[in-house]
């Protein structure tokens, strides 16, 4: 018996492990994508760059299509906002959503990129937004004055896809993490 005992969990620790890590590997990925974009949030745009920011929605201009370091010289408009649980698939988790990411061209108007992706475990993210002495500007500030922004706070709390059962009894659990990051976007 204390074989089996130790057998399986073995198992949970070896599955417990692996799920883990692609917990802390899909954070990571959803922080490089945001970070990405933020810290071009003004590039190649003359004007105030970001058009509206909530806790979990911003929308903002930025050369965003650029083939080289240069641009391409067309601003786009950028808009980053969440999706609700319905819109998942292919995860067992019932809490997790998606970040969508839509990219338009400022002078006609048209989609040129929609990225709703796979969730990556994303349960809920919030966007806190910082002036130039990184005091917190309240969210309706923002719409009277969104050239005060300087920095963007963004937390997010990210849980694994999958349930980790525990060997021995019939409970599971999502395994949790919270990443939290602050740009300065270098064009605002």
């Amino acid at each position: 018996m204390m074989i089996v005992k130790l057998n399986l969990f073995s198992n949970q620790i070896s599955y417990t492990s692996d799920n883990e890590l692609k917990l802390i590997q899909n954070t990571k990925t959803l922080a490089e994508i945001i970070e990405y974009d933020f810290r071009k949030i003004g590039y190649n745009y003359n004007g105030i760059a970001i058009t509206k920011a909530d806790s979990n929605n911003i929308t903002f201009y930025a050369d965003m299509q650029a083939p080289d370091i240069y641009g391409n010289g067309v601003t786009d408009i950028v808009e980053y906002l969440i999706g609700d649980t319905s819109e998942v698939t292919g995860t067992m988790n019932p809490n997790d959503i998606i970040l969508k990411r839509t990219i338009k061209d400022s002078t006609t108007g048209n989609t040129l990129e929609s990225m709703a992706g796979p969730s990556l475990g994303l349960i809920r993210i919030k966007f806190t937004y910082l002036d130039t002495f990184q005091k917190v500007i309240s969210y309706n500030n923002t719409n009277l004055y969104p050239d005060s922004i300087k920095y963007i706070k963004t937390e997010m709390w990210v849980q694994s896809t999958e349930a980790v059962t525990d060997a021995f009894s019939d409970s599971s659990r999502y395994s949790i993490t919270y990443w939290e990051f602050t740009i300065n976007p270098r064009n605002l």
